[in-house]
């Protein structure tokens, strides 16, 4: 919050607080007191944010505030400085409720401002529901509001000591800390971590704000500025990242999860996750088609009940989405090891499609849904329309569902694709269909004729996903490499990639950088910029959309700005197939298969999340 921001906030005195509740708590930096700062406590949701109390530290820090209560939904964060004052430190304290007692510190900071940075503007909080109350819950996995200290999520594997998001946690820290002991810190913090090509940061607070928004920009210089304090975070970084994301790992209950392939987000930001095995423990202990679908909370624990069976779950793969009454689809592309890793009485079938309630319950039959010709099926979507669309990867077709009703179901094929994989709906009802096997991407209208020849060159080469945007325009995965087994895979040495921009006219153009190394699931975040799940390089790729106020400085549609060569680098990844935005900005990636894979068990053990990274997407 800007020091202006901050001055007429405490200007406003709030209501009296009758039957209210009381807050206490200390503000600490660089683990000292800090005597004098004015400590405002706001809640806010989708009208923005209103005082509630404010009080000012005392000599060992501490303070106490009396506020009314709220309700369930508003996000109560505090937020302390003083007019003038670089050093501005925040906090989210609850969502409806708050622990009586909480520390505002440089740690509380940085969770606050990745977590919230997609709802974080000119020193106010605030956003519909339910992206800013999971977007507040999830600040509470880096940082614990009633310490300070660093969250048990981010503490502990499968994050902690396993990846670099601690140590990069904590570097981050370090700036905030180093900022409250050096004047020349802050004076040097502020500009690096300002708007790109624009004014600097105001104050701490939204130094980490943008740089939540902008991990591209001023690494090295911002890494630097990380070790000039006397006293830093312990773990922090000991090189510089190749960004600054900051991700967490989610494994579920360590136990069902194995190889997870593609997701979709309900409308309360819950993220159902497709599974390819059974789980085993070891690369080496043959596994057989997974018959469970996973559901995280938006703060990625296991959702009671999940994992959910039934339904003809059968080594689901790419193909997940959810219509319009909540209920979920998955496409069983049957994934196992070979016999005799899993034996033939027990290899899945490749042909159904399986339907949940947004509880749960399965509707399909226990051999799936199998009409209208499905075979090795992969993508799957929810057309505006209603209607069911598969990408049949075995039979070189598409297979329509009208309404989700399976006895209507057609079949499609002469599409001008081979191996169709991924399927993404226009704003116009026009259905993108990547042909992994012919190097292609067929357009369809809504009732499913093709609109002209399928598109090839400008790139294409065994395509795997594809998203459109609110232009209309299509983005595609160039994987180069991926010849999808279905059931005979065709695998080429190459081993970089690219994306291809079909634009709303349907004219194609390559594209490249940003870290792009076999591309794998792409989505369009709120401000349309493309963001690219990797099977490998272990990074996320972010490019410039066909809206330019997301780009870098300078530059326009197609531009990488993830950089080139890392992506946005994590140590935490293996090789990834699925992503998905939520409404609070997170961006989720399928941890699919291990590094290095061994065909009994390849697959990997867990969902990644870049805090905060995105523009929120509403399903």
């Amino acid at each position: 919050m800007g020091a202006t921001v901050l001055a007429g906030a405490l200007l406003a005195a709030p209501a009296t607080a009758q039957g209210g509740e009381h807050l206490a708590g200390r503000v600490l930096a660089a683990d000292l007191p800090v005597a004098g700062l004015e400590v405002s406590l706001f809640a806010t949701s989708a009208d923005g944010p209103s005082l509630l109390g404010r009080a000012t530290s005392g000599p060992s820090g501490e303070l106490g505030i009396e506020y009314p209560p709220q309700p369930a939904s508003s996000v109560v964060y505090a937020v302390a400085g003083r007019p003038g004052s670089p050093l501005v430190l925040a906090g989210v304290v609850g969502v409806g409720s708050a622990p009586p007692d909480v520390v505002l510190d440089e740690r509380t900071t940085v969770a606050a401002g990745y977590a919230l940075a997609q709802f974080t503007e000119a020193g106010s909080i605030g956003g519909t529901a339910p992206g800013l109350q999971n977007a507040a819950r999830m600040a509470h996995n880096l940082a614990d509001p009633v310490t300070g200290d660093i969250a048990p999520v981010l503490a502990s594997s499968p994050n902690g000591p396993d990846t670099e998001a601690l140590s990069t946690f904590g570097s981050l820290a370090d700036l905030v800390a180093n900022c409250a002991v050096s004047q020349p810190v802050c004076d040097r913090l502020l500009p690096l971590a300002g708007t790109p090509g624009g004014a600097p940061a105001s104050d701490t607070w939204q130094a980490v704000v943008n740089i939540a928004r902008h991990p591209w920009q001023n690494v090295p210089e911002l890494f630097a500025l990380s070790k000039e304090g006397p006293s830093p975070i312990v773990p922090d970084r000991a090189l510089p990242p190749s960004a600054w994301t900051l991700a967490l790992r989610f494994v579920g209950d360590g136990r069902s999860m194995d190889g997870p392939g593609n997701m979709a987000v309900d409308r309360g930001g819950n993220i159902w996750v497709t599974n390819n095995y059974e789980y085993a423990p070891g690369t080496d202990t043959p596994v057989c088609g997974a018959q469970n679908l996973i559901r995280l909370t938006p703060t990625g624990e296991f959702h009671p009940g999940s994992p959910y069976t039934g339904g003809g779950l059968s080594g689901a793969g790419f193909g997940i989405d959810i219509d319009r009454d909540g209920n979920v689809w998955v496409a069983n592309f049957g994934f196992a090891a070979p016999p005799p890793g899993c034996p033939d009485d027990r290899q899945p079938p490749h042909n159904s499609l399986s339907v949940f309630t947004a509880d749960g319950r399965p509707i399909s039959p226990d051999t799936g849904f199998t009409e209208g010709g499905i075979s090795w099926p992969q993508g799957l979507i929810v057309h505006s329309s209603g209607d069911i669309w598969v990408a049949n990867c075995g039979n070189d077709s598409v297979t329509i569902h009208p309404g989700g009703d399976p006895a209507a179901a057609r079949n499609l094929t002469g599409l001008g694709v081979t191996k169709p994989f991924g399927l993404a709906e226009g704003a116009d009802g026009r259905v993108f269909v990547t042909g992994n096997g012919s190097d292609t991407v067929a357009v369809l209208d809504a009732a499913g004729n093709p609109i002209g020849p399928a598109i090839g060159g400008a790139g294409l080469e065994k395509p795997l996903g594809v998203a459109v945007d609110s232009t209309g325009a299509a983005w595609v995965a160039n994987s180069r490499v991926i010849g999808i087994p279905c059931p005979d895979p065709a695998l080429t040495p190459t081993l970089d990639g690219a994306l291809t921009l079909i634009a709303p006219d349907l004219t194609p153009v390559p594209l490249t950088g940003g870290g792009l190394w076999v591309p794998w699931g792409v989505v369009v975040d709120g401000d349309d910029n493309v963001w690219v799940a990797n099977f490998a390089g272990r990074g996320v790729s972010e490019f410039c959309g066909s809206r330019s106020a997301g780009c870098r400085p300078g530059t326009t549609t197609g531009a990488a700005i993830s950089p080139d060569g890392t992506g946005y680098g994590f140590d935490g990844l293996v090789r990834n197939t699925g992503i998905a935005i939520d409404q609070a900005g997170n961006v989720w990636v399928a941890n699919n298969w291990k590094e290095v894979p061994i065909q009994t068990n390849p697959g990997g053990y867990e969902m990644v999340v870049f805090v905060g990274a995105a523009a929120p997407v509403t399903p």
